[in-house]
This record gives structure tokens, sequence and C-alpha cells, in this order.
């Protein structure tokens, strides 16, 4: 059975729209399938988790952006046990970028009914009692803060109806980065490894190479190997740090002064001050402290080119 989990508001209502345009394709596979439209925030987590309890394997195919795939695996109660696909309708698509995955709907249509499932790591953030799942990225402080302003900007409908959605990430990036007050941070890599940095912009783990609409903050990141990838940018002069943004698209901005790069299994960020924290785009409130490692269990992906 085929679960069809459809965010109707994904990309300024192009998420319905490009569900309705599926459906005689859909019909042509004369597959067993049900179409669960999202109706409010979180609604995707609960779907997710209602279609995996008791122990049920079952094909969830997830028609939105990045922040409804978020939604759904964190709702996942059986990660080894469930098959996932993706048909991306949001303004970054990070996680078809990083997958492979076509971004035209037809072609991920039929990847998400052809393509080979493989095994992805799947990484988790944990802040005192609370925890919450991600596949791309999760962020504290510059990042997670364009991410927060992002989900509250007006100008990212009117930008996604011109088909330039990725033009919102930079704009906020930009605003963001001339209000933005860096902080000193500890990170505490595979519970034993400390390292102090002063005036941090912004510390990532990343599961694969992009977030942000395209910033390819760790090139070779992948959700394969059982390694989380961060990338850390402290210290640089505000006007050195616009310059990194358009070398990240490229992968180059790592050749710069103050911007570090570790591999780990699980990463601490401790902040001086409470800064914005996100998971694959999606805000939380602001915390101190972070601790990101993987799951133990893999998740079961239909991806191509990996």
């Amino acid at each position: 059975m085929y679960y069809f989990i459809v965010n109707p508001a994904a990309r300024s209502g192009q998420g319905e729209k490009t569900f309705q345009r599926l459906l005689p394709l859909i019909e042509k596979q004369k597959i067993e399938y049900q179409v669960f439209f999202t109706r409010y925030q979180g609604h995707a987590t609960k779907l997710a988790r209602e279609l995996t309890s008791g122990g049920r394997r079952n094909t969830l195919i997830v028609v939105g952006g990045d922040g409804t795939v978020n939604e759904v695996i964190n709702g996942i109660s059986d990660l080894a046990g469930t098959m996932l696909a993706y048909i991306p309708v949001g303004s970054g698509n990070d996680l078809a970028r990083g997958l492979g995955l076509p971004t035209d709907p037809a072609e991920a249509l039929l990847a998400a009914l052809s393509a080979p499932c493989r095994p992805l790591d799947v990484g988790c953030v944990r802040w005192g009692d609370k925890k919450r799942r991600f596949l791309v990225s999760a962020g504290m402080g510059f990042d997670a803060a364009v991410c927060q302003q992002v989900m509250l900007s007006p100008l990212k409908a009117l930008l996604n109806r011109l088909h330039l959605g990725k033009l919102t990430y930079t704009g906020v990036a930009l605003r963001q980065l001339y209000l933005l007050y860096p902080q000193d941070m500890t990170l505490i890599l595979d519970d034993h490894r400390k390292i102090s940095l002063s005036r941090v912009y912004f510390a990532t783990v990343m599961n694969l190479p992009c977030e942000g609409g395209g910033f390819r903050f760790c090139k070779g990141a992948s959700p394969l190997d059982g390694r989380l990838d961060v990338i850390a940018v402290c210290g640089l002069p505000k006007p050195l740090l616009l310059l990194a943004l358009p070398l990240a698209y490229a992968g180059l901005h790592t050749r710069l002064p103050g911007v570090y790069r570790f591999t780990c299994r699980s990463a601490e960020f401790i902040s001086q001050a409470p800064l914005a924290v996100h998971t694959d785009g999606e805000p939380l409130l602001r915390q101190p402290r972070i601790k990101a490692r993987l799951e133990n269990e893999k998740l079961l992906m239909k991806i191509i080119n990996k």
C-alpha cells in the first residue's frame, strides 16, 4: 500500500495543484494507494505516526517541501520498517538536491514507485527532555535565524509564485547578517573532543551537503556513511562573511579563515547565550545548548544517483 501525505500549502499552494496533476499518472500505475492532505502544522507527524504504528510495513510518499518531510520522519514509529519516497514541491529542496531526486513531479513520482530503497542515516537533535529528527541538517545561530525569518517572510509567497523561491533565503540571509551578533561557543565532538570558538556566527551539523536552498556548507556529506559533518563559522568580519555566502554555493567557503569543518558521530553545541535553532529548516525555540547524533535505526528511502 502506498500512502501519499500531501501538503497542499507547500510553495504557496503548489502542493495540491501538483498532486492533482499527478493523479492521472498515479491511476495509470494501477497501484493501491490512499491520499492524506495535511491541514495544520504538525499534521504530517500525526499522520505518519498513525500509518506506521502496529508494525505495518508501508510506503509513505511525501508531496511537499523539506519541512513536510521533517514532520513525517518525526512521526514514523518504525524507521527500519518504513519506506519513504519524496516528490519535492518546496522552495529550498535541499533534500532532493542531496539525494539526487528529480525535481520534475512526474519524474519524481516514477522514482518514488520504482527507485531502489537505500538505508539512510537519520539525525536527531536533543535539548532538555525534547528531541527532533532531521535528514538534511540541524543548526544553531545564523542559519537557524534565517530559517525562522523565512517562515515569517511575506516575500517567500511572492517569490514562490514567480518561481524564485530560493531568493527568499538570500534576501533574508543578508538582513540577518546585518542584525547578527556572534556568540562564543563550545563544541564537544563524540562526547570527548572539546573545541572552544570565539564570535561564532553559526554551527551546523549536516547529514547532506546543502541547506538553505543550495548553500553547499558541507560538500561531500553523505547520509550513507554513518557520520555527521559539522561546520562552524566564526571570527570573520561581516564583509568577509558576506563573501562566504556566494562562495558556499560552490562549496568554496572552506578556504576562508574562520571556517571550520569536522566529522563525528555526535556533536554538542554550547552557546554563551540562547540562539535560534532549526532542524531541516524548521525553527525551534531558542536554546543555549543542543546535542546531535545519529539514530540507531536507518530509514529506508527511495533514492537514485547514490
